[in-house]
């Protein structure tokens, strides 16, 4: 194995490969000079688990072999990071060899803290307690939906940033949908347990939302973060934010967003800011310290959703500054804190919230995308994947 490599990219992700693949198509030079370190073997389309929990989708369809996605004249290290030492431009790994480099893109994700609720690790993939956050898991979401008998059927939405903000609320709309085709509705009480304020962040979209938890007869309860699950009595544990009063509910079936936080090897390093994550400029992606280090997707430090959509628009941001900045030029590229939830309602309606920085949105139809729409919902399912795994990966849309 190599020691240097011009560019070093933690994170064989949607933001370490699409961000690999604009830096190469960039810089012809750069081939065989930019090293992904990456352990896992498979890559995940992970906005499609939504579906594959609804039943909608198959899990098979979100999985690839780490190597199809590999950008040619990249270099994939299987390997996990230990540690970072920045000052000396220097990753450990995880088998003990450590490697050097010129510049380095943080893009390793998030890490799903299954443990931050008590029980769930043990009670999770089976009495009805699932979540469409594992690719192991998601397919027993539908499997819960699909044998729910009536009762409570109980959502969650934690007191911590998540991948895709609006996944906890997509799934609870799906199952309702499902028990209204089924004549399960009315024996059914649905809960939304959420530590959040409101429904939604941004005001366009979170008057749509509202309309559709009363419509759908939701119980929504906010300021409500679960805290334990008692699997064997089928009981939640829910503390309120505010006042830290706790409240039992019973559940026939609960569906749990995991609490997420940043990765140990960023927690514990000095890239990272008061929170945990990598301390990035909202603007140009780069290290407030450390000028040759720049990290975007999850892991970064930014007011705005951790979104693929976000993704898409900070990769060429970093690809363009970093190029920048090899050819010491001026960093131009800006990031404007762009987002996007494609929020599906139903089977066949979605709500397309676009949104940027200061939750001001920035839509890309002349249309309203604050209404439901079945064209919306297509696009997610159908169109969506294709732009991901032909347009986005390959570091051309």
């Amino acid at each position: 194995m190599s020691e240097h490599y011009r560019i070093v990219i933690v994170g064989g992700g949607s933001a370490g490969i699409s961000t690999a693949a604009r830096l190469l198509n960039g810089m012809k030079s750069l081939a065989n000079d930019v090293a992904i370190i990456d352990p896992a073997d498979k890559h995940y389309y992970q906005p499609l688990w939504t579906l594959v929990g609804g039943g909608a989708a198959k899990k098979e369809d979100t999985e690839r072999s780490m190597e199809e996605v590999i950008p040619e004249g990249a270099v994939w290290i299987q390997q996990a990071v230990a540690s970072f030492t920045p000052e000396e431009n220097k990753i450990q790994l995880a088998n003990r060899e450590s490697l050097s480099y010129d510049y380095l893109v943080v893009a390793a994700g998030i890490e799903i803290h299954w443990e931050g609720v008590k029980g769930l690790r043990e009670a999770l993939g089976k009495g009805g307690v699932c979540s469409n956050y594992s690719y192991e898991y998601t397919d027993y979401t539908w499997e819960a939906i699909r044998t729910f008998k009536g009762g409570n059927a109980v959502f969650t939405h934690p007191a911590t940033p998540v991948k895709c903000g609006g996944a906890p609320q997509k799934i609870m709309y799906l199952a309702e949908d499902h028990f209204s085709r089924t004549g399960l509705r009315e024996q059914t009480n649905v809960i939304f347990g959420s530590a959040n304020p409101a429904i939604f962040d941004v005001q366009k979209y979170r008057e749509t939302l509202e309309k559709v938890v009363a419509r759908k007869k939701i119980d929504a309860r906010f300021r409500e973060n679960l805290v334990e699950i008692r699997s064997a009595q089928k009981e939640a544990v829910f503390e309120n934010i505010d006042t830290k009063k706790q409240t039992t509910v019973k559940y026939d079936m609960l569906h749990v967003t995991p609490p997420m936080r940043a990765p140990g090897f960023i927690r514990e390093s000095s890239l990272a800011g008061e929170a945990g994550w990598v301390d990035v400029h909202p603007n140009t992606l780069q290290h407030h310290k450390y000028e040759n280090v720049f990290a975007l997707g999850d892991c970064a430090d930014l007011p705005t959703s951790k979104t693929g959509a976000a993704i898409r628009k900070q990769a060429p941001v970093v690809a363009e500054n970093m190029l920048a900045l090899i050819k010491e030029e001026p960093m131009k590229a800006a990031y404007d804190g762009y987002s996007s939830c494609p929020l599906v309602t139903g089977y066949n309606s979605l709500v397309l919230a676009e949104f940027k920085y200061g939750k001001i949105p920035s839509e890309s139809f002349p249309i309203n995308q604050a209404k439901e729409r079945r064209s919306m919902y297509m696009m997610k399912k159908d169109l969506l994947p294709i732009i991901y795994w032909d347009g986005m990966l390959k570091g051309i849309m």
